[in-house]
């Protein structure tokens, strides 16, 4: 769980930063999301690595809903849910193990929420 979400978390991340920096040209929000990416990082890769197994997650094929996308918006949308959603069962299963990064997890979540607000409503 902790490997399919931290990936999930950072992929998420990195769909919003590249339409903020390839499409909207803003740097302040695109360096804002890359260091949060960075952020979203754990001393235990390896051994997360380890455990994984893609080929035979129960849920890996696509549903409807994530193969509907009507413009950017709903892409930016989609990503930040995912990567909030991600951070949160992050928060949760590493305050089993180390609170320190369940904190790094929680605060990544807020922050994705701050800027979540912030680039929706750049057009308004």
């Amino acid at each position: 769980m902790i490997d399919a979400n931290l990936n999930r978390l950072r992929e998420g991340i990195r769909v919003v930063e590249d339409i903020l920096r390839y499409k909207e040209n803003n740097k302040k929000l695109a360096s804002a999301l890359k260091a949060l990416r960075h952020k979203a990082q754990t001393p235990d890769t390896k051994t997360l690595l380890q455990h994984r197994d893609s080929i035979h997650d129960v849920l890996r094929s696509s549903t409807q809903s994530e193969q509907n996308r009507t413009d950017l918006e709903s892409i930016l949308i989609a990503n930040f849910k995912r990567a909030q959603e991600s951070a949160r069962v992050l928060e949760e299963l590493y305050k089993l193990q180390n609170i320190k990064l369940s904190e790094n997890f929680k605060t990544i979540r807020y922050e994705l929420y701050n800027l979540e607000k912030e680039i929706l409503t750049l057009h308004e």
